[in-house]
């Protein structure tokens, strides 16, 4: 018979062997599904794949945002290394390569070029993480489909100024100190270049109506030729440009002003929203609104008199002693400023309805 200590041992170390294979197996049990948990997307599809969690390094540095465009405004490339170089803006990485899409922070997506096609916009799940954000610069006018659109995007960078990303289409700076200035040499009365003729549009009757009255030299698509390279140059012959918009809309204020009216130094005579939104923008004695008048007539009158008071013309041209046109020409500008938006904008939020929200602004 074997000694009573031995026989206890033979009975206890089997028990404590199977406590500590129990332990480990639970240990371990667990610990693969928290590592499960803690790389599932919300979704419930599985991020386990650490080969592509390590792609991301690849693409963006640590604390930068991977900004993707979706598709390019118009057809129109641009470069995607701007932001910190030229723009200064730091964190932000531009991509158009799609094959990057689950990996973005965000999708610029710009409207004109999806709005005829829903399948045009991503059709796999969006991440979690992932921002979207819709960026138009056209009036309802324009733009079709913007049910498309519900309850997909989280921000808004348009030519409105309670967008979350403002985009005008032009701004004015003060200067540091006043300046000087040369009005060119007119010899031309009133100019107009018009690309696109929507019968019935108001701008359309108030010309029909101005001419009657006063000569316009009317450039454009069945009107007088008139190239790019000579546009500056020949506009800026004329005392007046009808910066007429092709929109009445809340801060629909386009080149039209902006490019064709002042860097041609041709004082703009303006239709499209009120005088008190242009106001919003620029000074009051920067333009001419047609609305100041009671009739066509009355503002060809007006035009006729400034054309034989040259103090009275030169008024309009005062403001740029103390301010400058500012003008961003490259797309980049924009998505570089989207990404800085998104730096700064809550952790999320969804617009149930842009079409609402974009209507609204009607008036």
């Amino acid at each position: 018979m074997k000694p009573l200590y031995i026989q206890k041992l033979i009975v206890f170390v089997p028990v404590v062997l199977f406590v500590i294979f129990l332990t480990w197996s639970w240990h371990r049990a667990g610990f693969s599904t928290a590592i499960e948990c803690k790389h599932r997307d919300i979704d419930g599809t599985t991020a386990d794949d650490l080969q592509k969690d390590s792609q991301i390094s690849v693409h963006k540095k640590e604390n930068e945002l991977l900004i993707l465009v979706w598709v390019w405004p118009f057809g129109e490339t641009f470069p995607l290394n701007t932001c910190q170089s030229v723009y200064g803006i730091s964190g932000c990485k531009l991509t158009a390569d799609r094959s990057l899409y689950k990996m973005a922070d965000a999708l610029v997506i710009h409207h004109v070029d999806i709005m005829y096609n829903r399948s045009s916009l991503p059709q796999d799940p969006r991440p979690h993480h992932q921002r979207w954000v819709w960026f138009n610069l056209e009036p309802p006018l324009i733009i079709k489909n913007l049910h498309f659109l519900d309850n997909l995007f989280n921000m808004t960078m348009t030519f409105r100024q309670d967008s979350d990303v403002y985009r005008p289409y032009g701004r004015i700076e003060a200067l540091k100190q006043p300046q000087s200035f040369t009005i060119p040499a007119k010899s031309k009365l009133v100019a107009w270049v018009v690309s696109k003729w929507y019968p019935g549009a108001r701008r359309i009757a108030y010309y029909e109506e101005l001419q009657k009255y006063i000569p316009i030299d009317v450039y454009g698509k069945k009107h007088m030729k008139l190239s790019w390279d000579d546009f500056y140059k020949t506009i800026s012959q004329y005392k007046f440009y009808l910066a007429f918009e092709n929109s009445i809309y809340k801060d629909y204020i386009t080149e039209k002003l902006w490019s064709n009216a002042f860097d041609s130094w041709a004082v703009p005579v303006v239709l499209g929203t009120s005088r008190q939104n242009y106001e919003r923008f620029l000074p009051g004695e920067a333009f001419i609104h047609v609305d100041d008048f009671p009739s066509a007539k009355d503002l060809a009158d007006y035009l006729v008199q400034l054309d034989n008071d040259d103090e009275g013309y030169k008024k309009y041209f005062n403001w740029r002693s103390l301010y400058r046109v500012r003008r961003e020409t490259g797309w980049d500008s924009s998505y570089c400023e989207a990404c800085r938006a998104l730096k700064q904008a809550p952790d999320y939020q969804v617009i149930s309805s842009v079409k609402k929200w974009f209507l609204e602004g009607t008036k």
